[in-house]
C-alpha cells in the first residue's frame, strides 16, 4: 500500500435538485480539513426536532457530509469515515435518533463501494455519481457524491475556512423550495472572490430530473436499449457492469426513468458496494449496478432470468432470450424509428434528454394511455379499475397480450392505485400527451386516416 499525502474524500450531498450537486463541486478541494478537529467551529445551532423529509419539499437536502478514508487502528488498511457532517441535528426523539444513526452508518460504505482493495492514490479519477437508500417503509433518500482527492498542495492553495461555508449552507438548507420552472437565489461570500449569487432553477418537468441519457447512448445501441426496456417492463433482474461508478449510476438512473409514468419498486442500487454483492441472487426483481472488477463473483453467483449488461463492451453476458419479443413488434418499431432520426451534437442534455424519453412515454400513452376511461367512481370517492374491460378496448392483438401482462406487475398496481385515488389528478406530462395523442386520433379519424 502506497504512503497516502492526503486524503480521499467524498461529499455526500442528499437532495432533491440535480443544479445543487452542479454548484457543490464548485467549492474548490481542501475545504475541509482531514480531521474533523482541526475545522473551524460552527456557529451555535438551534435545536431541531424533526428530521427532514424530502417528500415534504421542507429542504434542499438533508445532509451534507464529507467521507474520507482514514487508517484503521492496525494500520493495515483503511476505512471509509464520516468526518464532517452538516447539519448536526440535536435533540432528537429516540426514534429519530436511531433513524438518523441508521443512515450515517450506512453513507459511507456506499461512498466507497469499492471493497478495501483500494488501488494506489495516482489511480484515483474525480468522480460524481450517486446512489439511494431505501427505508423500510420502501421510501428512498438519494444521495449524490463528489468523489475526488484532497492534496496538500491543493489545500494549502484552496482551503476555504468552514467558518465562510456554514452560513451559505444553512441559507441554501433553509431556502424555500421553489416549484417546477422557478428559481432560487443565494448570496455566498468567498474569500478571493468576493459575494456571488448563485441561481438554482428547478425544472419545469420533473420527470427528467437527475438524468442523464448520453451514458447510456454511449455504451448501448438503440436496439439493446428497447431490449433493457422491455425487461424492466416485466419487473426482472438487471444487472449493469461498468468500471466507472459514473457510468454505473448514470445508465440506471436513466434505465429506470425509461418507465416514466411508472417507477421501480423494487430493490434500486446505482452501485453495489462489494459486502452487499449477494443482492445479485435475490429471487426477486432489482435493478442493480456492480463494478466490473466483481464480475467474476456475480457469474459464479446462483441467478435466474437475468439481464446481464456489460456497459463497457456494449454487450449482454447473459439474458433471458425473450427480450426481443416482449414488446409488440409495430411499437417497438415505431421506438427505433423515433430514436433513429439522429441527435444533434449541438442539442442540450435536456433536448437529448427528451428526444430519447419521447418514444417511451408515447408506447405508454398507446398501450395503456385509456386507463382514466376504466375507472369506475363510487359515490364515496373511491375509484375502482376495470382490468378487464381495460386491455379488451385495445383493438389489436399483440398490444392486449402485452398490456395483459403489463397490468399484473407492481409497475403498473402502485399507477392505478394512486390513479383511483382522485378523479382530477394533476395535469401532468404523461397527460398532456396522452390529449395530445386523442386529439391526433379525432384528427386523423375526421381525414379518414388510419391512427397509428
Amino acid at each position: 500500500m502506497p504512503r497516502r499525502p492526503g486524503t480521499m474524500a467524498g461529499p455526500v450531498v442528499g437532495g432533491i435538485l440535480r443544479q445543487f450537486h452542479k454548484w457543490r463541486s464548485r467549492i474548490p478541494p481542501g475545504s475541509v480539513q482531514d480531521s474533523p478537529g482541526e475545522a473551524a467551529k460552527e456557529p451555535e445551532r438551534a435545536p431541531e426536532h424533526c428530521l427532514a423529509t424530502f417528500a415534504g419539499g421542507q429542504h434542499f437536502f438533508e445532509y451534507l457530509l464529507v467521507v474520507s478514508l482514514k487508517r484503521r487502528r492496525s494500520g493495515e488498511d483503511y476505512e471509509p469515515t464520516i468526518t464532517y457532517q452538516f447539519p448536526k441535528r440535536e435533540n432528537l426523539l429516540r426514534g429519530q435518533q436511531e433513524e438518523e444513526e441508521r443512515l450515517l452508518s450506512a453513507i459511507p460504505l456506499f461512498c466507497f463501494p469499492d471493497g478495501n482493495e483500494w488501488a494506489p492514490l495516482t489511480e484515483y479519477p474525480r468522480e460524481t455519481f450517486s446512489f439511494v437508500l431505501t427505508n423500510v417503509d420502501g421510501s428512498r433518500k438519494i444521495g449524490y457524491c463528489r468523489r475526488l482527492l484532497i492534496l496538500d498542495e491543493v489545500e494549502k492553495r484552496h482551503q476555504i475556512s468552514m467558518a465562510v461555508i456554514y452560513p451559505f449552507m444553512q441559507g441554501l438548507r433553509e431556502a424555500a423550495f421553489p416549484a417546477p420552472g422557478k428559481t432560487v437565489t443565494l448570496k455566498s461570500f468567498i474569500p478571493d472572490s468576493g459575494t456571488e449569487f448563485i441561481s438554482l432553477t428547478r425544472p419545469l418537468d420533473s420527470h427528467l430530473e437527475h438524468v442523464d441519457f448520453s451514458s447510456l447512448l454511449r455504451c448501448l445501441s438503440f436496439e439493446q436499449i428497447l431490449q433493457l426496456f422491455a425487461s424492466a417492463v416485466l419487473e426482472r433482474r438487471i444487472i449493469f457492469l461498468a468500471d466507472g461508478l459514473s457510468t454505473l449510476s448514470q445508465c440506471i438512473h436513466a434505465a429506470a426513468a425509461l418507465l416514466y409514468p411508472f417507477s421501480w419498486a423494487h430493490t434500486y442500487i446505482p452501485v453495489v458496494p462489494e459486502s452487499l454483492l449477494a443482492t445479485v441472487c435475490c429471487p426477486t426483481p432489482f435493478m442493480v449496478g456492480v463494478q466490473m472488477r466483481f464480475l467474476q463473483e456475480v457469474l459464479d453467483s446462483p441467478m435466474e432470468e437475468v439481464l446481464l449488461v456489460n456497459l463497457c463492451e456494449g454487450t449482454f453476458l447473459m439474458s433471458v432470450g425473450d427480450e426481443k419479443d416482449i414488446l409488440p413488434p409495430k411499437l417497438q418499431d415505431d421506438i427505433l424509428e423515433s430514436l433513429g432520426q439522429g441527435i444533434d451534437e449541438q442539442q442540450t442534455p435536456e433536448q437529448i434528454n427528451e428526444h430519447v424519453s419521447g418514444p417511451f412515454v408515447q408506447f405508454f400513452v398507446k398501450t395503456v394511455g385509456h386507463y382514466a376511461s376504466y375507472i369506475r367512481w363510487e359515490a364515496s370517492g373511491q375509484g375502482r379499475f376495470q382490468e378487464r374491460a381495460f386491455y379488451k378496448a385495445l383493438p389489436s392483438k399483440a398490444n392486449r397480450r402485452f398490456v395483459k401482462k403489463f397490468v399484473k406487475t407492481q409497475l403498473f398496481s402502485l399507477f392505478i392505485q394512486e390513479a383511483e385515488k382522485s378523479k382530477n389528478p394533476p395535469a401532468g406530462y404523461f397527460q398532456r400527451k396522452i390529449r395530445e395523442y386523442e386529439e391526433q386520433k379525432k384528427q386523423k379519424k375526421s381525414k379518414g386516416k388510419p391512427v397509428k
